[in-house]
């Protein structure tokens, strides 16, 4: 679906894309999550929406503090430091899915990455990474999900008073 992203859907070439892109139109977004497996890193992981031209404090602020709950609600399964290359100001990709969700409504908007085998900073060597683990991970969503959502449209400036925890770390794919 992230190659649709660059032409604008329609009913023939991405019937999928072009239907929930109308509803999300019709109601508006103020918060959405793409949910993937990597192959490369090991590691469960947020990409972000940094490269975006409307990446702002407020966007930034939101993407600290969602990670930084979500880092204590997951169980040690997600963390900060790893996570693809952030795109320079101005070069997002606009054929990924959550930067264009990002562009269009002005919202918090990432990419939730998992590993395909076992994930390096919460290591399970009899399961490695599994379904029941997945499903864990998507329950846990809620909680961060929940601390942001006051903030999701907020004027006035969150960030200068968020906890260090809740501060956006930029990642690297060095690990």
């Amino acid at each position: 679906m992230h190659a649709t992203y660059d032409q604008a859907p329609t009913l023939e070439r991405s019937p999928e894309v072009y239907h929930v892109l109308r509803e999300m139109d019709r109601t508006g977004v103020d918060f959405f999550v793409d949910v993937h497996g990597d192959e490369e890193l090991p590691f469960v992981f947020l990409a972000g929406s940094e490269g975006c031209p409307n990446w702002s404090e407020r966007l930034k602020g939101l993407h600290g503090a969602f990670l930084g709950r979500y880092c204590t609600s997951s169980g040690g399964d997600i963390q900060k430091e790893v996570s693809y290359e952030p795109d320079s100001p101005g070069e997002g990709k606009t054929c990924i899915c959550s930067n264009q969700i990002a562009i269009r409504f002005d919202c918090f908007s990432v990419t939730l990455e998992m590993p395909f085998k076992d994930c390096l900073s919460n290591p399970d060597p009899d399961r490695g990474w599994s379904p029941s683990r997945s499903k864990r991970l998507g329950a846990s969503i809620l909680e961060p999900a929940l601390y942001v959502r006051p903030h999701l449209r907020s004027a006035e400036p969150f960030w200068e008073t968020l906890p260090e925890e809740d501060v956006y770390v930029c990642p690297s794919p060095k690990y």
